[in-house]
C-alpha cells in the first residue's frame, strides 16, 4: 500500500529515553515508564500496559480552590509502561523544561500534561483584585517537563519594558513577574454612548521574565450569573 500519508513525517517518533516529547506540532507523545499527569480526555491513542486514573483537580485542597475560583486542571494519572499520545482540539503543543527554582504561572485551560515530579497550586494573580472580580492561575514549580497548548503559533515577549497583554490571550508567564490590571479604554463620551475598542482591560507585567501570548483569545464563559474573564477563569470541570 502506498500513500503520502505513510511518509516519515507522519510515522511514530521513536526515542531511547522515556518521557514526553512532541510527536508533531499538534500531538504530544509520552514514552511512559512510571507515571505522569495529563488533562482528562486528552488521550487520543496508547500502546502497551497503561492505566488511567481520574484525579479531579489534583487533591481535595485544589478541588475546593477550583470550585471557588473556576481555575484548575481536571487531571488523570497515567501509569505503567508504554506510549501515550495526547492532544487537545488540534491546538499547538509546546514542551517546557522547568529547573529547580523556576516557577511558571499558567492559564489552567492551557495545561496538557506534566511530569509527576512537578508541584502546582492555584493562586490569585497579583494586582488583579476587584477590577477582574478575582483572577486566578495555576503556578507550577519543581524539576520536570510540562506540555502546554496554544491556539495558534504564539509569541514569547521578553519583559524588558512595561508590557501589556489581553488577559484572554495570555497563556503563561514567569511567576516572578509583577502583574497588574490596566484600563485600556479611556473613559469619555464615546464610552458612555456604548462605543468601545473592545479592549477594556489589559494585564500589565514588569520585572525580569517572559510572557507567552497566543494569537487568539479564549472565549469568555458565563458563570454564576456574571461574565468571567474567559481563558483565565474558565470553569474546567464539565
Amino acid at each position: 500500500m502506498r500513500s503520502a500519508l505513510f511518509s516519515a513525517e507522519n510515522l511514530e517518533k521513536e526515542s531511547a529515553q522515556p518521557g514526553m516529547r512532541l510527536q508533531n506540532s499538534k500531538m504530544l507523545k509520552i514514552e511512559l515508564n512510571g507515571e505522569a499527569m495529563a488533562r482528562v480526555g486528552s488521550m487520543v491513542a496508547y500502546q502497551g500496559q497503561v492505566q488511567f486514573q481520574a484525579l479531579g483537580s489534583g487533591g481535595i485542597g485544589k478541588f475546593i480552590k477550583q470550585r471557588l475560583t473556576g481555575e484548575g486542571v481536571p487531571l488523570m494519572k497515567i501509569s505503567g509502561r508504554g506510549d501515550v499520545f495526547l492532544a487537545e482540539l488540534s491546538k499547538d503543543v509546546h514542551v517546557i523544561d522547568l529547573e529547580p527554582g523556576d516557577a511558571l504561572s499558567i492559564n489552567g485551560s492551557s495545561v496538557l500534561a506534566f511530569d509527576s515530579t512537578l508541584q502546582y497550586d492555584i493562586r490569585m494573580v497579583g494586582g488583579a483584585g476587584m477590577a477582574s472580580s478575582g483572577l486566578f492561575n495555576c503556578v507550577f514549580s519543581g524539576h520536570g517537563r510540562i506540555a502546554i497548548t496554544t491556539r495558534g503559533t504564539p509569541v514569547v515577549l521578553n519583559v524588558d519594558q512595561p508590557t501589556y497583554v489581553d488577559p484572554q490571550a495570555a497563556v503563561c508567564w514567569s511567576a516572578s513577574l509583577q502583574t497588574g490590571y490596566h484600563r485600556a479604554d479611556q473613559l469619555g463620551l464615546g464610552t458612555l454612548l456604548g462605543r468601545s475598542t473592545g479592549e477594556a482591560f489589559t494585564m500589565s507585567f514588569a520585572g525580569q521574565g517572559f510572557v507567552v501570548v497566543q494569537p487568539s483569545e479564549e472565549p469568555p464563559v458565563q458563570g454564576s450569573g456574571t461574565q468571567q474573564q474567559g481563558g483565565l477563569l474558565n470553569n474546567l470541570i464539565s
